[in-house]
């Protein structure tokens, strides 16, 4: 029955007829029902990719392809409230209402979205991180995916050319001065890449394209493109004048990007303890190890020796034989089950990518039967011959690497989150969840006998968690104690025995990149929840060895099979409860 208020008081409509004389209105038509779960997502998703048009390509969606985000101040914000107004929409649907599969991805997509409000908002990367643009403009997908014949992807790659000079300008409008020295310094590598690239590497690539006014355009768009990013870093290079020390985030913005981004509200002390805990834990173990290896020898004499043994014929070539190994391995001992037949391309990293050693383009989940690509990067030209000699990887380390980025590391959690039935899951992987799982995998593998007996191969494996180690307290220590990239460097050649070349790059990136403490801190959140949920299995019985492996298996199965949450709602969906993290 309709009611109609008379000041304070409600009376029915039909006595309001009766004392006034007049038949009652018809009632209005029944509010409209709220949207169900599938329609809120799918939306969120579809204006997603409008926002964002180069994520929605590099993820399979090709109708977009071509398509550059709007970076300017103007379309910055519009993300910003779009964001908003969906986060809005999303938590009007009642979770507690939705069937437990349902709730799991509108918890996910609301992380999803306080993630990215942190850059943006809280810690405004487009207004003071060159990363972030760094990031956005690689073209990787029109390059190296065969998604669709070279003709098309040209076309694609022609329209996104044309778009740099945009970006460009507004990159150079965002990013005013003073900035951090080491943001300047990747500013200036990194954009100068791009130039590099655009000029002469493009070309290359669509060279077996005949049509002579495609490759007309093509120059010019590469030509335009290149000028943009060429002006772009000298821009950065008259930074270097006025570029400061002043990166470290303080305490407080800290602690908010692991609980907006990640869902961890631990102290940080207490991350710190733990990562403290795990180099103390790994450094005994090379010790251990070297003692074996090399009796009598100091820990950087062992790793020397062990870094001194490089692979023959390059690293590329090893690369490819030890993803044969390690995929071998994983399939005859149960170490996970692999869900599909696709294998990983190995190749040289393009030139404005080259600040890490090694990483893998995996294509999105629209994407079908595409390959992906592990990059391995050269040593910096600019160095010294014996700088560049000591960062090309020794065998032991370089097949710990293969593991972390391949087998069954990055390229295998992608191929789970690629096929898994919801899009939204395969489309955003958490920092900690991905490189927290390809951290885990190169420890893991070893455990369940990998390389078994061979000191050299633990040795390798090592290094790399000590590597991972000191990216944790750096993180923290840059972040939030004063430490100087100094410091941090002298720690990354003191306590993980990197070469001086890997040691500037790991101490510049925690400038720059302090969610990199996530290699550790998601490796530790999920080995405390294999023990939690083997031990929730078990119910109080040991399990013999065979059961301990099959454990091990269903554990990586499970753990794998929700795309990539946060490591803190994923112990809620794997035990029922939440527990403790580290």
């Amino acid at each position: 029955m309709s009611q109609v208020r008379v000041s304070k008081l409600i009376v029915p409509g039909a006595l309001l007829a009766m004392l006034c004389g007049c038949q009652p209105s018809a009632p209005p038509p029944p509010a409209a029902a709220a949207p169900a779960w599938p329609e809120v997502r799918d939306a969120f998703v579809e204006g997603y990719f409008k926002e964002d048009p180069f994520f929605a390509a590099r993820s399979g969606r090709h109708e977009f392809d071509g398509q550059v985000a709007d970076m300017s101040a103007a379309g910055i914000q519009h993300r910003v409230d779009y964001l908003h107004a969906s986060r809005t929409r999303i938590e009007a649907v009642d979770g507690g209402g939705l069937p437990a599969e349902q709730r799991f991805e509108r918890d996910y997509l609301l992380r999803v979205i306080a993630a990215e409000l942190f850059y943006v908002e809280k810690l405004r990367e487009p207004f003071t991180n060159p990363h972030w643009y760094i990031d956005a403009l690689d073209p990787d997908v029109y390059l190296s995916r065969n998604y669709a014949p070279l003709e098309t992807r040209m076309k694609a790659y022609i329209e996104y050319a044309r778009a740099v000079p945009r970006v460009a300008a507004d990159a150079k409008t965002n990013l005013k001065g003073p900035m951090p020295k080491s943001f300047v310094e990747l500013a200036v590598d990194g954009f100068g890449g791009y130039a590099d690239f655009f000029k002469s590497d493009v070309a290359g690539a669509f060279k077996d394209i005949k049509d002579p006014e495609l490759q007309k355009q093509l120059a010019s768009a590469d030509a335009a493109a290149a000028a943009a990013m060429a002006g772009l870093k000298d821009y950065f290079v008259a930074q270097r004048a006025t570029a400061t020390e002043q990166f470290a985030l303080g305490k407080d913005l800290f602690a908010a990007m692991l609980a907006d981004t990640e869902g961890v509200t631990v102290p940080i002390e207490d991350i710190e303890a733990a990562g403290r805990a795990d180099l103390e834990r790994n450094t005994a173990a090379l010790q251990a190890e070297c003692e074996r290896y090399l009796p009598k020898a100091t820990l950087k004499a062992c790793l020397a020796k062990v870094s001194a043994d490089k692979p023959k014929g390059g690293a590329l070539e090893a690369a490819r034989a030890d993803l044969v190994l390690l995929k071998d391995f994983i399939v005859k001992n149960g170490v996970v089950t692999i869900p599909g037949t696709e294998d990983a391309l190995v190749a040289e990293a393009p030139p404005y990518n080259r600040s890490n050693i090694a990483f893998i383009q995996v294509p999105g989940p629209f994407d079908q039967g595409v390959a992906s690509v592990y990059n391995i990067a050269p040593p910096n030209p600019t160095w010294s011959k014996a700088e560049q000699a000591a960062y090309v990887p020794g065998k032991a380390l370089l097949m710990s690497i293969s593991a972390h980025e391949v087998w069954p590391g990055h390229f295998l959690q992608f191929l789970y989150s690629n096929h898994t039935p919801s899009k939204v899951e395969g489309l955003w992987v958490g920092y900690a969840f991905a490189e927290g799982w390809a951290h885990y995998t190169e420890e893991m593998i070893l455990e369940m006998g990998f390389a078994a007996g061979d000191p050299v191969m633990h040795i390798g494996q090592l290094q790399n968690a000590l590597w991972r180690d000191v990216r944790l307290l750096s993180a923290i220590g840059l972040h939030t104690h004063g430490m100087t990239e100094a410091e941090s460097e002298k720690m990354f050649l003191e306590r993980a025995f990197l070469d001086p070349g890997n040691c500037r790059q790991q101490a510049a990136r925690g400038t720059y990149d302090p969610g990199y403490l996530n290699y550790t801190l998601g490796k530790l959140m999920i080995r405390k929840l294999r023990t939690d949920w083997i031990a929730k299995k078990l119910a109080g019985r040991t399990a013999s060895p065979a059961e301990e492996r099959v454990l091990w298996h269903d554990f990586h199965d499970a753990f794998l099979s929700h795309g990539g949450p946060a490591i803190p709602r994923l112990r809620l969906e794997m035990l029922g409860e939440a527990g403790t993290l580290l």
